[in-house]
């Protein structure tokens, strides 16, 4: 299984509600896109404070590697890619991305 994790420094300007837009712009692609197992989305919780500033972002599981590179290219995911990147301060700067093979 491959763990895609993905790390955001979101726009401090961003309101609460396009906050939520955003992770429901996420959370939808667990039903858009095939060979998502399972999608995690929201805030950092830790207590930590260890972050570097990414307090938001998501979980994706997939069974392989082709599953998650399918994912990559799909339609869907690249419109949400792309609000993402401009809702992130300083754009891809603001985007952490961690694929881990469980």
């Amino acid at each position: 299984m491959i763990l895609h994790c993905v790390f955001l420094r979101l726009k401090a300007a961003l309101t609460s509600e396009e906050r939520d837009a955003l992770y429901r712009d996420i959370t939808s692609l667990k039903s858009v896109v095939p060979g998502v197992v399972d999608l995690k989305a929201g805030a950092n919780v830790s207590s930590e404070r260890l972050d570097g500033g990414f307090c938001d972002g998501f979980i994706v599981t997939f069974d392989n590697a082709d599953a998650r590179d399918r994912y990559l290219a799909h339609p869907a995911h690249q419109a949400v890619s792309e609000r993402l990147v401009q809702a992130t301060h300083g754009g891809l700067a603001g985007v952490l991305v961690y694929d881990l093979d469980v």
